[in-house]
Protein backbone atom coordinates (compact mmCIF):
# COMPACT_ATOMS: atom_id res chain seq x y z
CA UNK A 1 0.00 0.00 0.00
CA UNK A 2 1.30 3.41 -0.49
CA UNK A 3 1.50 5.23 1.87
CA UNK A 4 0.28 9.10 1.56
CA UNK A 5 1.41 12.10 3.88
CA UNK A 6 -1.17 14.77 5.45
CA UNK A 7 -0.84 17.97 3.78
CA UNK A 8 -2.44 21.39 4.51
CA UNK A 9 -5.13 23.16 1.89
CA UNK A 10 -6.26 26.41 1.41
CA UNK A 11 -8.50 25.25 -1.32
CA UNK A 12 -11.74 22.94 -0.86
CA UNK A 13 -11.43 21.27 -4.75
CA UNK A 14 -7.69 20.37 -3.32
CA UNK A 15 -8.44 19.12 0.16
CA UNK A 16 -11.64 16.91 -1.53
CA UNK A 17 -8.86 15.70 -3.91
CA UNK A 18 -6.66 14.58 -0.98
CA UNK A 19 -9.35 12.79 0.87
CA UNK A 20 -10.07 10.39 -2.62
CA UNK A 21 -6.26 9.42 -3.36
CA UNK A 22 -6.13 8.30 0.59
CA UNK A 23 -9.26 6.40 0.36
CA UNK A 24 -8.84 5.24 -2.70
CA UNK A 25 -5.68 3.90 -1.89
CA UNK A 26 -6.72 2.32 0.92
CA UNK A 27 -9.19 0.73 -0.49
CA UNK A 28 -7.46 -0.41 -3.50
CA UNK A 29 -4.79 -2.67 -0.80
CA UNK A 30 -7.73 -3.88 0.66
CA UNK A 31 -9.87 -5.09 -2.09
CA UNK A 32 -6.39 -6.40 -3.74
CA UNK A 33 -5.29 -8.55 -0.78
CA UNK A 34 -8.74 -9.93 -0.43
CA UNK A 35 -8.72 -11.40 -4.28
CA UNK A 36 -5.32 -12.90 -3.11
CA UNK A 37 -6.54 -14.08 0.02
CA UNK A 38 -10.08 -15.85 -2.05
CA UNK A 39 -7.72 -16.95 -4.64
CA UNK A 40 -5.57 -19.05 -2.03
CA UNK A 41 -3.00 -16.96 -0.94
CA UNK A 42 -2.03 -16.37 2.35
CA UNK A 43 -0.61 -12.82 3.64
CA UNK A 44 2.77 -12.39 5.53
CA UNK A 45 1.35 -9.99 7.66
CA UNK A 46 -2.59 -8.73 8.59
CA UNK A 47 -3.64 -6.22 5.98
CA UNK A 48 -4.92 -2.78 6.86
CA UNK A 49 -6.01 0.45 5.64
CA UNK A 50 -7.28 3.52 7.30
CA UNK A 51 -9.63 6.27 6.43
CA UNK A 52 -8.49 9.73 5.56
CA UNK A 53 -9.03 12.33 8.27
CA UNK A 54 -9.49 16.34 8.12
CA UNK A 55 -8.17 18.21 10.97
CA UNK A 56 -8.66 22.06 11.32
CA UNK A 57 -6.78 23.98 14.54
CA UNK A 58 -8.12 27.49 15.37
CA UNK A 59 -7.09 29.83 18.07
CA UNK A 60 -10.00 32.26 18.06
CA UNK A 61 -13.24 32.28 20.44
CA UNK A 62 -15.02 34.52 17.77
CA UNK A 63 -17.44 33.49 16.30
CA UNK A 64 -17.68 33.93 12.08
CA UNK A 65 -20.37 36.29 11.10
CA UNK A 66 -22.88 33.57 9.13
CA UNK A 67 -25.95 33.02 8.72
CA UNK A 68 -25.64 29.14 8.21
CA UNK A 69 -26.22 27.19 11.61
CA UNK A 70 -23.00 25.17 10.60
CA UNK A 71 -20.18 25.73 9.11
CA UNK A 72 -17.99 26.87 12.27
CA UNK A 73 -16.70 25.24 14.75
CA UNK A 74 -17.36 26.02 18.11
CA UNK A 75 -14.02 27.75 19.53
CA UNK A 76 -10.35 27.25 19.61
CA UNK A 77 -8.92 24.30 19.60
CA UNK A 78 -8.61 21.09 17.64
CA UNK A 79 -11.44 19.71 15.16
CA UNK A 80 -11.44 16.33 13.72
CA UNK A 81 -13.25 13.67 11.62
CA UNK A 82 -12.84 10.32 9.70
CA UNK A 83 -14.15 10.63 6.23
CA UNK A 84 -15.68 7.76 3.93
CA UNK A 85 -16.81 7.44 0.63
CA UNK A 86 -15.47 10.41 -1.36
CA UNK A 87 -17.06 9.48 -4.46
CA UNK A 88 -20.12 9.19 -3.02
CA UNK A 89 -19.72 12.68 -0.90
CA UNK A 90 -17.90 14.75 -3.00
CA UNK A 91 -19.78 17.51 -3.24
CA UNK A 92 -21.02 17.85 0.73
CA UNK A 93 -17.48 17.70 1.80
CA UNK A 94 -16.62 19.88 -0.55
CA UNK A 95 -19.13 22.47 0.90
CA UNK A 96 -18.19 21.42 4.14
CA UNK A 97 -14.56 22.45 3.73
CA UNK A 98 -15.28 25.25 1.63
CA UNK A 99 -17.43 27.03 4.41
CA UNK A 100 -14.52 26.14 7.27
CA UNK A 101 -11.84 28.01 5.19
CA UNK A 102 -14.06 31.42 4.98
CA UNK A 103 -15.37 31.59 8.10
CA UNK A 104 -12.13 30.62 9.67
CA UNK A 105 -9.19 31.31 7.32
CA UNK A 106 -7.33 28.60 8.38
CA UNK A 107 -5.64 25.50 6.42
CA UNK A 108 -7.03 22.26 6.34
CA UNK A 109 -5.02 19.32 7.45
CA UNK A 110 -6.03 16.10 5.16
CA UNK A 111 -4.18 12.75 6.11
CA UNK A 112 -4.34 9.15 6.77
CA UNK A 113 -6.42 8.43 10.54
CA UNK A 114 -5.36 5.47 12.54
CA UNK A 115 -8.93 4.27 12.35
CA UNK A 116 -8.86 0.85 10.67
CA UNK A 117 -10.86 0.41 7.15
CA UNK A 118 -13.31 -2.80 7.78
CA UNK A 119 -12.81 -5.26 5.14
CA UNK A 120 -16.46 -5.72 4.77
CA UNK A 121 -16.60 -1.66 3.97
CA UNK A 122 -14.28 -2.09 1.25
CA UNK A 123 -16.66 -4.36 -1.23
CA UNK A 124 -17.62 -3.32 -4.41
CA UNK A 125 -21.24 -2.73 -5.08
CA UNK A 126 -21.76 -6.11 -6.93
CA UNK A 127 -19.03 -8.27 -4.84
CA UNK A 128 -20.07 -11.61 -2.63
CA UNK A 129 -17.05 -12.41 -2.11
CA UNK A 130 -18.21 -14.08 1.27
CA UNK A 131 -20.52 -16.57 -0.24
CA UNK A 132 -17.40 -18.18 -2.47
CA UNK A 133 -15.25 -18.98 0.80
CA UNK A 134 -15.57 -21.96 3.16
CA UNK A 135 -16.45 -21.47 6.88
CA UNK A 136 -12.73 -22.72 7.35
CA UNK A 137 -11.32 -19.83 5.43
CA UNK A 138 -13.91 -16.94 6.50
CA UNK A 139 -12.79 -17.58 10.16
CA UNK A 140 -9.16 -17.06 8.84
CA UNK A 141 -9.97 -13.71 7.65
CA UNK A 142 -10.49 -12.39 11.11
CA UNK A 143 -7.35 -12.96 11.91
CA UNK A 144 -5.73 -10.96 8.66
CA UNK A 145 -7.88 -8.86 7.93
CA UNK A 146 -10.04 -5.56 10.27
CA UNK A 147 -13.78 -6.13 10.77
CA UNK A 148 -16.62 -4.06 11.75
CA UNK A 149 -15.65 -2.36 15.15
CA UNK A 150 -19.15 -1.35 17.00
CA UNK A 151 -17.28 0.71 19.67
CA UNK A 152 -15.93 3.38 16.75
CA UNK A 153 -19.92 3.57 15.55
CA UNK A 154 -21.90 4.94 18.53
CA UNK A 155 -23.91 7.65 17.94
CA UNK A 156 -22.61 9.50 21.05
CA UNK A 157 -21.66 12.95 19.19
CA UNK A 158 -25.31 13.03 17.74
CA UNK A 159 -26.71 12.36 21.05
CA UNK A 160 -24.92 15.02 22.46
CA UNK A 161 -23.29 12.70 25.12
CA UNK A 162 -19.69 12.33 23.67
CA UNK A 163 -16.75 13.49 25.96
CA UNK A 164 -13.22 13.28 24.53
CA UNK A 165 -10.37 12.08 26.12
CA UNK A 166 -7.44 14.24 27.18
CA UNK A 167 -5.90 15.64 24.37
CA UNK A 168 -8.16 14.05 21.83
CA UNK A 169 -9.19 16.29 19.26
CA UNK A 170 -13.21 17.37 19.21
CA UNK A 171 -15.50 16.00 16.64
CA UNK A 172 -16.36 18.52 13.13
CA UNK A 173 -19.27 15.58 11.89
CA UNK A 174 -22.08 14.05 13.76
CA UNK A 175 -20.82 10.70 12.18
CA UNK A 176 -17.16 8.79 12.06
CA UNK A 177 -16.10 6.92 8.92
CA UNK A 178 -17.20 3.53 10.13
CA UNK A 179 -20.85 4.88 11.52
CA UNK A 180 -21.43 5.82 7.90
CA UNK A 181 -20.05 2.74 5.85
CA UNK A 182 -22.50 0.58 8.54
CA UNK A 183 -25.57 2.54 8.00
CA UNK A 184 -24.65 2.96 4.02
CA UNK A 185 -24.57 -1.33 4.04
CA UNK A 186 -27.18 -1.55 5.59
CA UNK A 187 -29.46 0.79 3.94
CA UNK A 188 -28.43 -1.68 0.75
CA UNK A 189 -29.99 -4.45 3.03
CA UNK A 190 -33.33 -2.86 3.96
CA UNK A 191 -33.96 -1.16 0.97
CA UNK A 192 -32.80 -2.94 -1.71
CA UNK A 193 -31.09 -0.07 -3.07
CA UNK A 194 -27.75 1.51 -3.55
CA UNK A 195 -26.98 4.72 -1.21
CA UNK A 196 -26.12 6.43 -4.24
CA UNK A 197 -29.41 6.49 -5.45
CA UNK A 198 -31.00 7.81 -2.65
CA UNK A 199 -32.12 11.80 -2.81
CA UNK A 200 -32.06 14.96 -0.01
CA UNK A 201 -35.40 14.89 0.04
CA UNK A 202 -37.50 11.81 1.61
CA UNK A 203 -41.21 10.49 1.83
CA UNK A 204 -41.80 7.94 4.73
CA UNK A 205 -45.24 6.03 4.62
CA UNK A 206 -46.52 3.08 6.46
CA UNK A 207 -48.96 1.70 3.40
CA UNK A 208 -48.13 0.09 0.26
CA UNK A 209 -50.60 1.87 -1.54
CA UNK A 210 -48.41 4.97 -1.37
CA UNK A 211 -45.25 3.33 -2.93
CA UNK A 212 -47.78 1.65 -5.62
CA UNK A 213 -48.62 5.68 -6.45
CA UNK A 214 -45.14 6.54 -6.29
CA UNK A 215 -44.35 3.59 -8.85
CA UNK A 216 -47.08 5.14 -11.05
CA UNK A 217 -46.34 8.63 -11.08
CA UNK A 218 -42.04 7.90 -11.02
CA UNK A 219 -42.99 5.80 -14.36
CA UNK A 220 -45.23 8.38 -15.99
CA UNK A 221 -42.38 11.29 -15.52
CA UNK A 222 -40.13 8.85 -17.54
CA UNK A 223 -42.44 8.58 -19.94
CA UNK A 224 -42.65 12.30 -20.59
CA UNK A 225 -40.04 12.83 -23.54
CA UNK A 226 -36.65 14.93 -22.84
CA UNK A 227 -36.23 17.52 -25.71
CA UNK A 228 -33.44 20.03 -25.96
CA UNK A 229 -32.84 20.00 -21.39
CA UNK A 230 -36.84 20.01 -21.12
CA UNK A 231 -37.58 17.23 -18.55
CA UNK A 232 -41.30 18.47 -18.04
CA UNK A 233 -40.35 21.04 -15.30
CA UNK A 234 -39.57 18.70 -12.54
CA UNK A 235 -35.64 18.06 -13.24
CA UNK A 236 -35.95 14.24 -12.60
CA UNK A 237 -33.59 12.34 -15.23
CA UNK A 238 -34.15 8.58 -13.49
CA UNK A 239 -37.08 6.66 -11.31
CA UNK A 240 -34.99 3.54 -9.38
CA UNK A 241 -36.92 0.60 -7.60
CA UNK A 242 -35.68 -2.27 -5.81
CA UNK A 243 -32.67 -4.06 -7.29
CA UNK A 244 -31.14 -1.22 -8.67
CA UNK A 245 -33.13 -1.08 -11.63
CA UNK A 246 -33.12 1.77 -13.78
CA UNK A 247 -35.98 3.57 -15.74
CA UNK A 248 -34.11 7.00 -17.66
CA UNK A 249 -36.05 9.58 -18.65
CA UNK A 250 -37.50 9.28 -22.67
CA UNK A 251 -34.38 10.57 -24.88
CA UNK A 252 -31.90 9.99 -21.77
CA UNK A 253 -29.15 7.48 -22.72
CA UNK A 254 -28.62 4.47 -20.67
CA UNK A 255 -25.85 4.98 -18.33
CA UNK A 256 -22.95 2.47 -17.12
CA UNK A 257 -24.17 0.38 -14.73
CA UNK A 258 -27.99 0.34 -15.58
CA UNK A 259 -27.95 -3.24 -16.96
CA UNK A 260 -26.82 -4.67 -13.56
CA UNK A 261 -30.37 -3.49 -12.15
CA UNK A 262 -32.09 -6.88 -11.41
CA UNK A 263 -35.65 -6.88 -9.71
CA UNK A 264 -35.36 -8.86 -6.47
CA UNK A 265 -37.29 -12.01 -6.42
CA UNK A 266 -38.94 -10.61 -3.01
CA UNK A 267 -39.05 -6.89 -1.85
CA UNK A 268 -36.90 -5.58 0.90
CA UNK A 269 -37.58 -5.15 4.64
CA UNK A 270 -38.48 -1.31 3.49
CA UNK A 271 -38.24 -1.15 -0.25
CA UNK A 272 -37.25 2.57 -1.52
CA UNK A 273 -37.75 4.01 -4.46
CA UNK A 274 -36.20 7.56 -6.09
CA UNK A 275 -37.11 10.06 -8.77
CA UNK A 276 -33.56 11.22 -9.02
CA UNK A 277 -32.53 14.88 -9.70
CA UNK A 278 -28.60 14.95 -11.25
CA UNK A 279 -27.88 17.20 -8.00
CA UNK A 280 -29.53 14.80 -5.68
CA UNK A 281 -32.43 17.06 -5.02
CA UNK A 282 -35.07 14.42 -5.99
CA UNK A 283 -37.15 12.29 -3.81
CA UNK A 284 -36.37 9.11 -1.77
CA UNK A 285 -39.59 7.39 -1.17
CA UNK A 286 -39.50 4.31 1.60
CA UNK A 287 -41.99 1.90 2.83
CA UNK A 288 -41.38 1.77 6.75
CA UNK A 289 -43.79 -0.98 7.14
CA UNK A 290 -46.02 -0.76 10.61
CA UNK A 291 -44.16 0.35 13.75
CA UNK A 292 -41.62 2.88 15.48
CA UNK A 293 -38.79 -0.07 15.66
CA UNK A 294 -39.05 0.37 11.76
CA UNK A 295 -39.35 4.21 11.52
CA UNK A 296 -36.15 4.40 14.28
CA UNK A 297 -34.12 1.73 12.21
CA UNK A 298 -34.29 3.28 8.70
CA UNK A 299 -34.05 7.07 9.72
CA UNK A 300 -30.76 5.94 11.78
CA UNK A 301 -29.06 5.02 8.28
CA UNK A 302 -30.87 7.70 6.24
CA UNK A 303 -29.26 10.30 8.49
CA UNK A 304 -25.75 9.62 7.33
CA UNK A 305 -26.57 10.66 3.83
CA UNK A 306 -27.37 14.28 5.23
CA UNK A 307 -30.70 14.85 3.69
CA UNK A 308 -32.08 18.39 3.82
CA UNK A 309 -35.49 16.87 5.09
CA UNK A 310 -37.93 14.06 5.59
CA UNK A 311 -41.39 14.04 5.81
CA UNK A 312 -44.10 11.51 7.40
CA UNK A 313 -46.60 10.61 5.25
CA UNK A 314 -49.74 7.92 6.09
CA UNK A 315 -52.43 7.09 7.76
CA UNK A 316 -53.92 7.24 11.34
CA UNK A 317 -56.85 7.01 13.76
CA UNK A 318 -58.48 10.44 14.01
CA UNK A 319 -59.17 11.08 18.00
CA UNK A 320 -61.74 13.96 17.36
CA UNK A 321 -65.48 13.43 17.11
CA UNK A 322 -64.90 16.41 14.74
CA UNK A 323 -62.77 14.95 12.02
CA UNK A 324 -63.90 13.04 8.71
CA UNK A 325 -62.18 10.28 7.54
CA UNK A 326 -59.76 11.32 4.86
CA UNK A 327 -59.14 14.71 6.87
CA UNK A 328 -55.35 15.52 6.89
CA UNK A 329 -53.65 16.10 10.41
CA UNK A 330 -50.52 18.55 10.58
CA UNK A 331 -48.71 17.59 13.57
CA UNK A 332 -47.12 20.58 15.41
CA UNK A 333 -46.36 18.50 19.06
CA UNK A 334 -45.48 14.78 19.71
CA UNK A 335 -46.55 12.69 22.50
CA UNK A 336 -43.97 9.80 22.22
CA UNK A 337 -44.96 6.83 23.80
CA UNK A 338 -43.10 5.00 20.91
CA UNK A 339 -40.11 3.89 23.60
CA UNK A 340 -37.29 3.12 20.95
CA UNK A 341 -35.59 6.52 21.03
CA UNK A 342 -35.71 6.58 25.14
CA UNK A 343 -32.41 6.04 26.01
CA UNK A 344 -31.19 8.01 22.86
CA UNK A 345 -33.27 11.26 23.26
CA UNK A 346 -34.91 11.62 27.04
CA UNK A 347 -38.73 12.44 26.59
CA UNK A 348 -38.41 15.46 28.43
CA UNK A 349 -36.79 17.05 25.31
CA UNK A 350 -39.05 18.89 23.26
CA UNK A 351 -39.83 17.68 19.25
CA UNK A 352 -40.87 21.32 18.38
CA UNK A 353 -42.37 21.88 15.08
CA UNK A 354 -40.16 23.65 12.27
CA UNK A 355 -41.89 26.53 10.61
CA UNK A 356 -40.53 26.23 7.15
CA UNK A 357 -41.55 22.77 6.87
CA UNK A 358 -45.37 23.87 8.23
CA UNK A 359 -45.67 26.72 6.40
CA UNK A 360 -44.14 24.29 2.90
CA UNK A 361 -47.22 21.75 3.78
CA UNK A 362 -49.81 23.89 4.33
CA UNK A 363 -49.14 25.52 1.31
CA UNK A 364 -48.79 22.18 -0.46
CA UNK A 365 -52.33 21.13 0.97
CA UNK A 366 -54.03 24.13 -0.03
CA UNK A 367 -52.09 23.96 -3.76
CA UNK A 368 -53.19 20.22 -4.40
CA UNK A 369 -57.11 20.70 -3.03
CA UNK A 370 -57.75 24.12 -4.04
CA UNK A 371 -58.83 24.76 -1.06
CA UNK A 372 -58.28 27.75 1.19
CA UNK A 373 -59.70 29.67 4.24
CA UNK A 374 -62.54 28.20 5.68
CA UNK A 375 -62.65 25.36 3.33
CA UNK A 376 -59.09 24.76 3.95
CA UNK A 377 -59.21 24.65 7.92
CA UNK A 378 -62.42 22.02 7.24
CA UNK A 379 -60.00 18.88 5.65
CA UNK A 380 -56.47 19.88 7.91
CA UNK A 381 -56.74 20.36 11.62
CA UNK A 382 -53.23 21.11 12.87
CA UNK A 383 -52.49 19.63 16.07
CA UNK A 384 -50.67 17.26 18.92
CA UNK A 385 -50.00 13.40 17.42
CA UNK A 386 -49.43 10.69 19.69
CA UNK A 387 -47.25 7.68 18.25
CA UNK A 388 -47.33 4.31 20.29
CA UNK A 389 -45.84 1.43 19.80
CA UNK A 390 -48.75 -1.15 20.92
CA UNK A 391 -50.67 -1.63 18.05
CA UNK A 392 -53.74 -3.16 20.03
CA UNK A 393 -54.35 0.03 22.60
CA UNK A 394 -57.99 -0.05 22.18
CA UNK A 395 -57.94 -3.27 24.20
CA UNK A 396 -55.88 -1.82 27.30
CA UNK A 397 -58.44 -1.57 30.37
CA UNK A 398 -59.76 1.39 32.12
CA UNK A 399 -60.06 3.48 28.98
CA UNK A 400 -56.30 4.59 30.26
CA UNK A 401 -55.18 5.62 26.58
CA UNK A 402 -58.15 7.74 25.86
CA UNK A 403 -57.51 9.46 28.71
CA UNK A 404 -53.93 10.17 28.37
CA UNK A 405 -54.82 11.52 24.71
CA UNK A 406 -57.41 14.29 25.66
CA UNK A 407 -54.21 15.42 28.46
CA UNK A 408 -52.14 15.58 25.77
CA UNK A 409 -54.37 16.90 23.55
CA UNK A 410 -54.09 14.61 20.89
CA UNK A 411 -55.88 14.86 17.79
CA UNK A 412 -54.47 11.62 15.82
CA UNK A 413 -52.68 8.52 16.77
CA UNK A 414 -50.20 6.25 14.80
CA UNK A 415 -47.37 3.83 15.47
CA UNK A 416 -44.60 6.09 13.61
CA UNK A 417 -44.60 10.19 13.12
CA UNK A 418 -43.04 11.12 16.83
CA UNK A 419 -39.94 8.26 15.95
CA UNK A 420 -39.41 10.40 12.44
CA UNK A 421 -39.51 13.62 13.86
CA UNK A 422 -37.96 12.71 17.21
CA UNK A 423 -35.21 11.01 14.90
CA UNK A 424 -35.02 14.11 12.77
CA UNK A 425 -34.44 16.54 15.57
CA UNK A 426 -31.65 14.32 17.06
CA UNK A 427 -30.16 14.11 13.70
CA UNK A 428 -30.62 17.44 12.64
CA UNK A 429 -32.23 16.67 9.77
CA UNK A 430 -35.60 18.84 8.89
CA UNK A 431 -38.81 17.07 9.88
CA UNK A 432 -42.26 17.12 9.43
CA UNK A 433 -45.86 15.14 9.27
CA UNK A 434 -48.86 15.36 7.30
CA UNK A 435 -51.23 12.23 8.17
CA UNK A 436 -54.78 11.16 6.45
CA UNK A 437 -57.72 9.90 9.28
CA UNK A 438 -58.12 6.48 7.91
CA UNK A 439 -60.74 5.64 10.60
CA UNK A 440 -61.90 6.84 14.36
CA UNK A 441 -62.16 3.90 16.67
CA UNK A 442 -62.76 6.10 19.78
CA UNK A 443 -65.90 6.35 17.72
CA UNK A 444 -66.78 3.17 16.72
CA UNK A 445 -65.59 3.94 13.12
CA UNK A 446 -62.90 0.97 12.59
CA UNK A 447 -61.72 -0.38 8.84
CA UNK A 448 -63.73 -2.62 6.84
CA UNK A 449 -61.67 -4.19 3.79
CA UNK A 450 -64.22 -2.78 1.28
CA UNK A 451 -64.42 0.46 3.07
CA UNK A 452 -60.57 0.50 3.43
CA UNK A 453 -59.77 -0.25 0.00
CA UNK A 454 -62.25 2.26 -1.43
CA UNK A 455 -61.09 5.23 0.59
CA UNK A 456 -57.20 4.44 -0.15
CA UNK A 457 -58.10 4.66 -3.52
CA UNK A 458 -59.78 8.03 -3.46
CA UNK A 459 -57.17 9.73 -1.06
CA UNK A 460 -53.94 8.15 -1.61
CA UNK A 461 -53.21 9.95 -4.97
CA UNK A 462 -53.91 13.34 -3.42
CA UNK A 463 -52.23 13.01 -0.37
CA UNK A 464 -48.78 11.56 -1.94
CA UNK A 465 -49.07 14.56 -4.30
CA UNK A 466 -49.07 17.31 -1.46
CA UNK A 467 -46.32 15.19 -0.41
CA UNK A 468 -43.99 15.60 -3.33
CA UNK A 469 -45.68 19.69 -3.57
CA UNK A 470 -44.14 20.15 -0.45
CA UNK A 471 -40.14 18.83 -0.81
CA UNK A 472 -40.44 21.11 -4.29
CA UNK A 473 -41.40 24.10 -2.43
CA UNK A 474 -39.00 22.98 0.13
CA UNK A 475 -36.26 22.52 -2.74
CA UNK A 476 -36.84 26.12 -3.78
CA UNK A 477 -35.62 27.56 -0.52
CA UNK A 478 -32.11 28.19 0.57
CA UNK A 479 -31.09 25.56 2.89
CA UNK A 480 -29.72 28.31 5.21
CA UNK A 481 -33.84 29.01 6.00
CA UNK A 482 -34.11 25.02 6.54
CA UNK A 483 -31.34 23.86 8.63
CA UNK A 484 -32.20 26.14 11.35
CA UNK A 485 -30.80 27.03 14.54
CA UNK A 486 -33.83 25.33 16.27
CA UNK A 487 -31.86 21.96 15.37
CA UNK A 488 -28.70 22.66 17.00
CA UNK A 489 -27.19 22.62 20.52
CA UNK A 490 -24.72 24.70 22.38
CA UNK A 491 -21.26 23.31 20.77
CA UNK A 492 -22.18 22.18 17.38
CA UNK A 493 -20.25 20.28 15.06
CA UNK A 494 -19.10 21.92 12.29
CA UNK A 495 -20.25 19.81 9.40
CA UNK A 496 -23.97 20.05 8.49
Amino acid sequence: MTLISAQSFNDADAAVAHVHAVYDSGIAHLRQSLKEFVGGALPAQRVRACYPYVRIRTRSVARPDSRLAYGFVAGPGSFETTLTRPDLYDSYYREQFRLLLENHGMALEVGLSRQPIPIHFSFAEHDHIEGSMSPERRMQMRDLFDLPDLSAMDDGIANGTFEPAPGEPLPLALFTAPRVDYSLHRLRHYTGTAPEHFQNFVLFTNYQFYIDEFIKLGHEAMAHHEQNGDSGGDGYTAFIEPGNVVTRRQGLPAQAGDALGVAPPRLPQMPAYHLVRPDRSGITMVNIGVGPANAKNISDHIAVLRPHAWLMLGHCAGLRNTQELGDYVLAHGYVREDHVLDEELPLWVPIPPLAEVQLALEEAVANVTQLSGYELKKIMRTGTVASTDNRNWELLPNRVPERRFSQSRAIALDMESATIAANGFRFRVPYGTLLCVSDKPLHGEIKLPGMANHFYRERVDQHLRIGMRALDILRRQRLDQLHSRKLRGFAEVAFQ
